[in-house]
């Protein structure tokens, strides 16, 4: 018989509850078994135990982990302020995770939580559901390829909806970070940024308590560029309340042969174009599908829901746990995509491109004078 993992539920009902139906896709991979739900609303705490079939639910997360000899903890909560604790509580208690992103608020608490799994040889994956996609995996492998000849830049968007500017790039520009990392095949090594409030420079009198546990936050308007290794630059930028029908929450790949565009997401949409020109309308060329089976071949696969993209990440731990290696997204690469951020921020501080890592491991924000 297949091994099956003890697997503890983290929600919070009404501070970020269970994230994008966390427990739910736990419910769907063969290999887990819930035998606890931790809640601290005594109403949200009933309904998960029942919905996940645990035996024990708890009030306070850290009774679960001491009583319960957890192998797996899901840590569901989309509000980030609960993320650092319930992150280091868990690795104290020798559990692996699997989380909601984003990963922390700062650079200083990511450090902190890297630390502790790396000591214990625990393993993380996040549901940055886009790094554990099929679709990502063929379109790596079409640049690899040459297809669209050297790689020169990566642009990308947020949603830019009423969230536009500051709290777009921490929700949806983390998504996209992760893949402009998967295309560029590493880190970026330095950021130049500006952040403007209603068309001027943020300053501390702007600054304000984001949603969701971010902490300090501010801007409408966010523009910022990333170098990579090989030349390969990067670019960010999202301006709320300029949000397009369809969204252009993405990533665009440009080589010197052609260009691809990816959503964000599991299974999702991806073409190429095949022209140097960058420009169909001056050359006539057509957009081709990419699909988790290849170029201009019809997608074979039918889990493309969100849940479906958790199962994915959740067994990829599973299986990154079982041979010992790293997960598609560890807890080192997220504290990289939390760089990306921060580096926005401070680079706006200084007025000046800010190398990466970050010297700083606090929230720039709270730096402004």
């Amino acid at each position: 018989m297949a091994k099956k993992y003890r697997v503890g539920i983290i929600g919070h009902t009404g501070r970020g509850d269970y994230g994008h139906a966390v427990d739910a896709a736990c419910r769907k991979v063969e290999a887990v078994e819930i035998v606890a739900v931790a809640d601290a609303n005594e109403t949200g705490r009933a309904a998960a135990q029942k919905r996940n079939g645990a035996k024990t639910a708890y009030a306070d997360y850290r009774d679960m982990l001491a009583k319960e000899k957890l192998e797996i903890v899901a840590i569901c909560p989309r509000w980030i302020d609960q993320h650092h604790d319930m992150l280091i509580a868990a690795a104290e208690a020798g559990c692996h995770i699997y989380m909601e992103k984003p990963f922390c608020r700062t650079l200083k608490e990511c450090d902190a939580v890297v630390k502790a799994l790396d000591m214990r040889h625990l393993k993380l994956g996040i549901a940055h559901i886009s790094q554990y996609s099929p679709v990502l995996a063929t379109v790596l492998k079409v640049i690899a390829d040459g297809t669209i000849g050297d790689l020169l830049e990566i642009r990308g968007r947020g949603k830019e909806d009423a969230r536009g500017g500051g709290e777009d790039l921490w929700v949806l520009g983390s998504h996209v970070f992760g893949m402009m990392r998967s295309i560029a095949g590493g880190s970026a090594t330095s950021c130049y940024a500006t952040v403007t409030h209603e068309g001027k420079p943020v300053a501390k009198a702007h600054l304000r308590e984001g949603p969701e546990g971010i902490g300090l936050l501010a801007g409408d308007h966010v523009q910022a560029s990333y170098s990579f290794a090989k030349g390969v630059t990067g670019y960010f930028a999202s301006r709320k309340g300029m949000a397009g029908k369809p969204t252009r929450f993405a990533v665009q790949v440009f080589g010197s042969k052609g260009v691809i565009e990816l959503e964000s997401g599991y299974l999702v949409k991806a073409d190429l174009l095949r022209d140097s020109s960058w420009s169909p309308g001056r050359t006539g060329s057509k957009w081709e599908k990419i699909t988790s089976d290849g170029i201009g071949k019809p997608e074979s696969r039918t889990d493309g829901s969100y849940e479906g993209g958790h199962v994915a990440a959740i067994t990829d731990l599973i299986e990154a746990i079982e041979k010992g290696r790293e997960t598609k997204c560890s807890a080192t690469d997220c504290t990289a995509i939390i760089e990306m951020i921060a580096a926005v921020f401070e680079s706006h501080r200084v007025s000046k491109p800010v190398e990466l890592p970050l010297k700083s491991r606090v929230n720039p924000l709270s730096l402004l004078t």
